[in-house]
């Protein structure tokens, strides 16, 4: 039996910074990406939890430009990713003759409506903006704004997972020997009402929700792929450096919420430490390489 590996494929690497947010570039990227899986799957079966800030957040400029009817909520859109990504995604990977069957699940996934997140939000989506034009931005679309490197980007709610409701379902497609693209944008956030659940406006951090995935469906590993080739000490320094092996501990550090790196390391120490497996982080076109210990930064214990 194949060993189960999560990747965690960043939406920011299938349409990176300061690229023309079109499907075409998002394409291209996910070829790179299916090239990749594809030479995975020889070893392991894949678990694909793709992010969609970029893609959410253009769902959103489209969704706000049209003024003759309300805007529609955040938890609607994130649904909207995750077809639009999976679709994609599934189409490429079918492209390749020895694939395993390939299935994308719309997720749903639990979070607090207490949640500190929704009072102070921190998820970056949507395109980058020059910093003097944050005024404009907040005061045309009511968007919160915050410095994302030398740019600004809008912010929103971004709580932590608590549950993947639909985790049974991942797991009879994976049984059946399905490639499973699910958890899309990290998951479609709900929250308890009544006897069920309803949606809620946030954008969920798909790397933490990879992680209470990979522990829910007892993966081998966590890989989250990004537009950064490893973890640095002293990044943005002459002194910079990747760090190639990390324990949780030496990783720590790292996993402060600042919407960058910080939510990859604390998902990687939170499965690492559940499950005793390793994990990995780096960059999409080193996937394989990661996996070897050549590139990348991989987690221990």
């Amino acid at each position: 039996m194949k060993k189960r590996i999560v990747i965690a494929l960043g939406g920011n690497a299938l349409l990176q910074r300061g690229e023309i947010l079109s499907a075409e570039n998002q394409q291209r990227n996910i070829q790179l990406f299916a090239k990749m899986a594809a030479e995975l799957a020889r070893d392991y079966q894949l678990v694909i939890v793709h992010g969609n800030g970029p893609q959410v957040g253009l769902l959103a400029l489209q969704n706000a430009a049209y003024t003759e009817s309300p805007a529609w909520p955040l938890d609607i859109l994130v649904a909207e990713s995750q077809g639009m990504v999976g679709f994609a995604i599934t189409q490429e990977l079918m492209t390749f003759a020895d694939s395993a069957p390939v299935t994308t699940l719309m997720t749903r996934v639990e979070v607090s409506p207490q949640d500190e997140a929704f009072t102070d939000p921190g998820k970056y989506i949507g395109p980058v903006y020059p910093p003097e034009r944050q005024a404009e931005l907040e005061k045309c679309y009511g968007w919160q704004m915050k410095t994302d490197g030398q740019y600004i980007r809008r912010v929103v709610p971004s709580p932590t997972p608590l549950k993947i409701l639909d985790s049974d379902a991942i797991q009879t497609l994976m049984d059946a020997g399905h490639t499973v693209v699910c958890c899309g944008g990290g998951g479609i956030p709900v929250i308890k009402h009544g006897e069920g659940y309803r949606g809620t406006e946030a954008v969920i951090d798909k790397d933490l929700t990879a992680a209470v995935l990979a522990h829910a469906i007892n993966a081998d590993h966590l890989l989250i792929l990004t537009d950064a080739d490893a973890v640095y000490e002293n990044w943005g320094t002459p002194q910079a450096r990747a760090l190639r092996h990390a324990t949780t501990a030496e990783l720590a550090p790292y996993a402060a919420p600042d919407g960058a790196m910080g939510p990859k390391a604390a998902a990687v120490i939170q499965f690492v430490k559940q499950t005793g497996n390793s994990a990995f982080i780096g960059a999409l076109k080193d996937a394989p390489q990661i996996l070897a210990g050549e590139k990348g930064t991989c987690i221990t214990g």
